[in-house]
């Protein structure tokens, strides 16, 4: 389907996509042919309820690298001379989960007690590290795991102002994770990270005419059709 039958689709629906919408466009020419798509795409994405962010919109170089959903997607060059795309988090997405982290174990939370907290923490830092745990992670989960233990044992210390450092110690299991209650606290540091692997150079979609059964080869698993379908049905239900 064009982008004009998307666009009439859409239209005739009223559907307009809320302004949060991400949007990363790769370029692989000059960066006076990057110039000119950029300059292209409001009179692509008006039609649809898009509008670009002055203050987010930017051209750069992908060996400068480019931040995207919370991660930091650069090029560089690996020992062997050869260059090679990494995923990173960046330094925004450790931020916010160290501010949350920090939050949960300010002041106002040392009246419960140690379970109650975990059966807090526990969840944000699972979610977080199950979103980042396919980028090139792994120093940055040991650092959480780290981070997260120290703010633990610090409201642990506190909470307990009168108790010695031993006791804590040995009440909490701090040599470990702290734990309470058959609950411990989730340890980012243990979550293998799992790569994207490589599934060939060429990928076909339903806007273009490769072959997925060629060798080095494949096919999205999308169905436009049938997906349009579901968003007229839901339009109209809803």
């Amino acid at each position: 389907m064009s982008r004009e039958a998307h666009v009439r689709f859409y239209e005739r629906r009223g559907v307009r996509f809320p302004p949060a919408t991400h949007l990363v466009v790769l370029v692989k020419g000059t960066e006076a042919q990057a110039e000119a798509i950029m300059a292209e795409l409001p009179a692509i994405l008006n039609p649809i309820g898009l509008t670009l962010s002055a203050a987010k919109t930017h051209l750069t170089h992908i060996d400068e690298g480019f931040c995207f959903l919370g991660f930091r997607i650069q090029r560089r060059v690996r020992q062997s001379g050869l260059p090679c795309i990494y995923t990173f988090v960046s330094d925004e997405a450790l931020a916010s989960i160290k501010r949350k982290v920090k939050t949960l174990t300010k002041a106002g939370t040392r009246n419960l007690a140690l379970h109650q907290l975990l059966r807090m923490i526990n969840p944000v830092l699972r979610g977080w590290t199950a979103y980042f745990r396919f980028a090139a992670a792994k120093r940055t989960l040991n650092y959480l795991g780290h981070y997260a233990w120290w703010r633990v044992a610090r409201w642990l210390r506190k909470k307990h102002p009168k108790s010695t450092w031993r006791w804590i110690w040995r009440r909490y299991g701090l040599g470990g994770r702290p734990q309470e209650a058959d609950l411990t606290l989730y340890n980012p540091a243990k979550v293998a990270v799992i790569r994207y692997r490589f599934r060939g150079n060429k990928i076909a979609t339903p806007w273009n005419d490769v072959d997925s059964r060629a060798p080095g080869h494949r096919r999205l698993t999308f169905d436009e059709t049938e997906f349009l379908g579901r968003v007229e049905e839901s339009l109209a239900f809803g």
